[in-house]
């Protein structure tokens, strides 16, 4: 394999793997004349737009040839973007090209292009983090770079548009400008390339013979001489490519040459040098390059030495598209288990590693790599068993987590009599040093063997290239690997081998990627490698000789984040497992601490409910970043107000307020002068983007906070936040209380007092929607700003408050009635105009804004009875379905308030059933119906859908119900559960009145009758609506005995605390 030296330097290619830079050798032949859209002498076509927060503004400037565009932007005071935008009226070919011109004064920020047509949909090309060129450097956009964004109608291919922009968008944010100069478009004939032959001259030797495409020639033998030596191809025409593959003849490769591009014949530009070639297979990683010649040169062999090039294949752009690309061609050609999963065009899955609210996460993936951090280079170990290289292709695999729910996640492999498990451990709290422990344990079940642990360093991160919404994710650029003393550096990252290696060796990618000497049981011979491509890697060895029976650990350990001291490296045995055992033993007790302040027994099989539980608690605290509650710690490393107030919302029901307060108290202060909530805040601010729901879940999370802390204090400070936030609702639906509405026809009184359309549900991302989610939200909101205002005593404010609720839910339920009306349809809609139909979205009715008995029937129940026959006939295999998210964990939740246990019980296990992996207790945000499908599946663990599921299994267990401000215990509890011979118990179960310790047990279950003992402690004060029992079995009951009386078919109202009752069923 082969390394490429490029002119235009690694940095500027940052920008561009898919817009040629400055490497570019010449525009296409098969191009017509570029015409000329714009040469910028006037600017009086263009205008901006930017997001609330930021600004921008257009000045004209010099450009390379006429005049050119500045756009001067400030994303400083929030996250947001700045758009320059042009209305262009243009018909687009089959095939097309736009070219301009760019540099800018920047940070790194993301840079798009977009193309819009008359329906408003929108194509893209988008670029993450880029580092801008600082020089005039030309663009070249052709279709195939161009992908559907959004839009109403969502058609194949743009035909035409209507404009054009040039966006900046928030990576890191701050001030800077764009310059765009020269923009061009020219229509691209296909035909040229087709009847092209290419024409192949050599200076010494045969010349190899093409296949009929042009793409691969075979055969060519220089014999041992003194002189250079070159093959050219004319293509006979200018031809993109994106790399080459050679593959030589043993012992006759050359170990340097160049390859040359040209568009004349006459100026060459070279654009690959190859100076340490290791034979076999050379793949050239060479992204967006054009010409009609190429040449490659190889300098005088020396000696007696003859080359042989069998196969020489020119590769197409999409070879080198991006890295990922790259080596997923290159994956493809080796056994299963060289790379990673993703690769191969399969999912990947993995689990995160962290110290509770620290803000740097490792994550673990399913085969046993370890990205050290996000965007970083993972450890992955490999095997060397009687000559074979053992991968994770060659092995059964499984995964754990101490305890079935600790956050300490384990990887399996079993090979034969070999047993190798992948440990991962994150020591530290938040705000000291904490550390990333990889502890290596292989054991031996079966006679002595020898055995070689490879722990390679490699330049792939976990996440997989389909992860890629902020960052760019698959490929991670590794330059520089060196071992430094016992420990090794990897571009300014520390590795530490705690356990003395055997070896440690380094290699660039054209003296063969790491696995490539592996596979020959050893390390390269070089302990430090440059790789200006990023593409370097390396590996320790360890030598194991293993009697039967026998273990050895090995242990490595890297910084999370700055640490300012590491152990040293190289420790002796004993020394090494002492450090290791403090390390996890302490991490162990903190996260016991963390999890068990409540308790919840259930029967054996049923345990995993509660593990998983505890596990998303742990993954929650994990995924939070510093008081920024998050969803996840890649692709959703960001602080949204809907995530965030209902995963509170779960930290609260298991005693956790510190942490909800923080949060709380950090969120608020993001509130626009407006008193608008936004919905999503990150490192560079508030995100100004219009998501309506915003503003009732900021209300709801600060009187959750009082609701388990009752800290009246605490929530005076917050008073003014909430009256801002009730104006700027005033001031929303004030924008849907016009005569218009009002007075129209049903098609548009359906609007009026609601808020306005917005994307905050994601279905409604191509085209924002009145949705009942926002205004389900802001009616939670007006709710809690009534009771806020009573507890503190605000009279006033009370009164005007409980009078726009009420106002609200009037209108709110009339829009209801009229889109069912409107749509034809005989459920709850998703929102006001599609009649579309989404119970999961409707569940939030229930919980947490608790409109039960006011939601209109018998719709509500035809929307869960709909929901449930297309959720059987999923589970069942008898429809078709595309993907799921795990948000229907809500669901489950929903039917216990429903009093429909039985299918609250068949969705708890279904969702269990499609965590993965299963032992690592958690959900991506979204599943597939086969479990490899190479797609985005948000981030993972995804703690909104962990903290749906925390909810909903929570209310099985208790549920502060708002109508009558009761509390109910077991509404959800199922038959077997109960009647398991050792019941149920709960501990220490925080609610709005106190702790909450219950158990249930059966104490007869005969022919004739079955008797439940039922215990409730005294923990909890009693409410307003007092505590009810809910029958903890779907059957009817006979008589009640003891401290209860039964109230209704179903419940038991609790006579005095502690409560000892016997309920009788026949």
């Amino acid at each position: 394999m082969v390394d490429v030296v490029s002119p235009c330097g690694a940095g500027w290619r940052r920008l561009v793997s898919v817009l040629a830079a400055a490497c570019v050798v010449a525009a296409a032949a098969r191009a017509a004349a570029p015409a000329v859209l714009d040469d910028f002498r006037t600017l009086d076509a263009w205008q901006t737009a930017t997001s609330e927060g930021a600004s921008a503004q257009l000045r004209a400037v010099p450009g390379v040839e006429g005049g050119g565009l500045a756009l001067d932007f400030d994303l400083s005071r929030a996250y947001g973007h700045a758009i320059a935008r042009r209305a262009l009226a243009l018909d687009l070919p089959d095939n097309y090209e736009f070219t301009f011109d760019l540099k800018a004064d920047s940070g790194v920020n993301n840079f798009e292009v977009k193309l819009i047509d008359e329906e408003e949909n929108v194509w893209w090309n988008k670029r993450l983090s880029v580092t801008f060129p600082t020089e005039w450097t030309p663009q070249y956009l052709r279709k195939r770079h161009i992908s559907f964004a959004w839009g109403p109608t969502h058609p194949p291919k743009p035909k035409r548009i209507k404009a054009i922009e040039f966006v900046v968008s928030s990576a890191t944010g701050g001030k800077g400008t764009l310059y765009v100069s020269n923009l061009r478009f020219a229509p691209i004939d296909d035909a040229v390339a087709r009847a092209a032959r290419p024409v192949v001259r050599v200076s010494v030797g045969a010349a190899p013979m093409p296949n009929a495409e042009g793409s691969v020639f075979r055969g060519w033998s220089v014999p041992a001489a003194p002189a250079a030596a070159e093959l050219t191809i004319d293509f006979g025409y200018s031809r993109e490519l994106g790399g080459l593959v050679l593959e030589w003849e043993p012992a006759r490769h050359a170990a340097a040459y160049d390859v040359w591009l040209s568009a004349d014949g006459a100026r060459w530009r070279r654009v690959a040098s190859v100076q340490a070639g290791n034979g076999g297979r050379d793949y050239l990683h060479l992204p967006e390059l054009q010409g009609r010649w190429l040449k490659l040169a190889v300098p005088a062999p020396g000696g007696d030495r003859a080359l042989a090039l069998d196969r020489l294949e020119v590769k197409g752009p999409e070879f080198g598209a991006s890295e990922n690309a790259f080596f997923a061609a290159v994956a493809r050609d080796l056994p299963r288990g060289t790379y990673p999963k993703y690769l191969l065009g399969e999912q990947l899955y993995w689990t995160v590693v962290g110290s509770p609210a620290h803000r740097v996460e490792a994550l673990l993936s399913e085969t046993g790599a370890i990205e050290v951090d996000q965007s970083a280079f993972t450890i992955e170990p490999f095997l060397y068993v009687d000559g074979k290289l053992v991968t994770w292709g060659d092995v059964e695999l499984s995964q754990s987590l101490e305890k079935n729910y600790l956050p300490i996640p384990s990887v399996t492999w079993r090979y034969g009599q070999l047993t190798l498990t992948t440990t991962a451990l994150a020591s530290g709290a938040a705000g000291e040093d904490s550390l990333l422990y990889a502890h290596y344990r292989l054991r031996n079940d079966g006679p002595p063997v020898q055995a070689k642990l490879f722990l390679a360093v490699r330049p792939f991160q976990v996440n997989p290239p389909w992860q890629s919404i902020f960052r760019p994710a698959g490929w991670s650029r590794t330059e520089r690997i060196a071992l430094d003393g016992g420990s090794v550096r990897v571009d300014g990252r520390t590795v530490v081998p705690l356990d003395a290696p055997s070896g440690f060796g380094a290699s660039r990618f054209e003296q063969g990627e790491i696995t490539e000497h592996l596979r020959h049981g050893r390390v390269p011979a070089a302990t430090a490698a440059v790789d200006a491509q990023g593409f370097a890697s390396g590996a320790f060895v360890y030598e194991l000789d293993l009697a039967s029976g026998a273990a050895r650990d090995i242990r490595l350990v890297t910084p999370l984040g700055e640490a300012t001291a590491l152990p040293a490296a190289g420790q002796a045995a004993g020394a090494v497992d002492r450090l290791y055992a403090t390390a996890h033993d302490t991490t162990r007790a903190r996260w016991e601490s963390m999890l068990d302040r409540f308790e919840v027994r259930l029967p054996a099989g049923a345990q995993p409910v509660i593990d998983t539980l505890k596990s998303n608690l742990a993954y929650i605290f994990i995924n939070q970043d510093g008081p920024r509650i998050q969803p996840g710690s890649r692709n959703y490393q960001r602080s949204w107000i809907r995530d965030g107030s209902l995963t509170s919302t779960a930290l609260l029901q298991l005693g956790l307020t510190d942490e909800v307060r923080a949060f709380a108290d950090w969120y608020a202060q993001f509130q626009f002068p407006s008193g608008k909530v936004p919905c999503v805040v990150d490192e560079l601010g508030g995100d100004p983007t219009d998501e309506h729901d915003s503003h009732g879940q900021l209300i709801y999370l600060i009187m959750q906070v009082y609701r388990y802390t009752h800290d009246e204090a605490w929530l005076r400070t917050h008073w003014d936040t909430v009256v801002r936030t009730v104006n700027f609702i005033k001031e929303l639906r004030a924008l849907r209380q016009t005569p218009e509405l009002r007075d129209g026809p049903p098609t548009k009184r359906v609007f009026y007092g609601l808020v306005p359309e917005s994307i905050s549900h994601e279905g409604y991302s191509a085209k924002p929607m009145h949705s009942y989610w926002d205004n389900f939200f802001v009616l939670r909101g007006l709710k809690d700003a009534v009771e806020m205002a009573r507890v503190l005593g605000e009279t006033e404010a009370e009164a005007a408050f409980a009078a726009e609720r009420d106002d609200f839910a009037r209108d709110l339920y009339a829009s209801i009635a009229l889109a069912m009306q409107n749509t034809g349809v005989d459920y709850i809609p998703g929102c006001a105009e599609l009649g579309d139909f989404d119970a999961t979205s409707t569940t939030i009715a229930l919980s947490p804004v608790e409109e039960l008995g006011r939601l209109p029937e018998p719709a509500l129940q035809r929307t869960f009875d709909r929901y449930f026959q297309r959720f059987e006939a999923r589970r069942d295999g008898q429809l078709a379905w595309i993907d799921f998210t795990p948000y229907e964990n809500r669901v489950i939740g929903a039917f216990v308030q429903l009093g429909q246990k039985e299918r609250a019980h068949a969705a708890l296990d279904y969702f269990m059933a499609v965590r993965r992996p299963a032992a690592w207790n958690h959900w991506a945000e979204v599943v597939f119906p086969d479990p490899a499908t190479p797609r985005m599946i948000g981030d993972m663990p995804h703690t909104w859908c962990g903290s749906d599921f925390m909810r909903s299994v929570r209310l099985m267990f208790v549920h502060e119900r708002e109508p009558d401000e009761a509390l109910v215990v077991a509404p959800g509890v199922s038959d077997a559960w109960v009647l398991d011979p050792a019941g149920i118990s709960v501990r220490r179960l925080p609610t709005y009145y106190g702790l909450l310790d219950y158990t249930i047990r059966p104490i007869a279950t005969d022919a004739k009758e079955t008797v439940l003992e039922v215990t409730i402690g005294d923990g909890v004060r009693v409410p307003p609506g007092g505590v009810v029992l809910a029958s903890p079995l779907a059957r009817p009951i006979a008589a009640v005995e003891g401290d209860g009386t039964l109230v209704a078919d179903a419940e038991i109202r609790v006579t005095r605390l502690p409560a000892r009752l016997l309920i009788r069923y026949r």
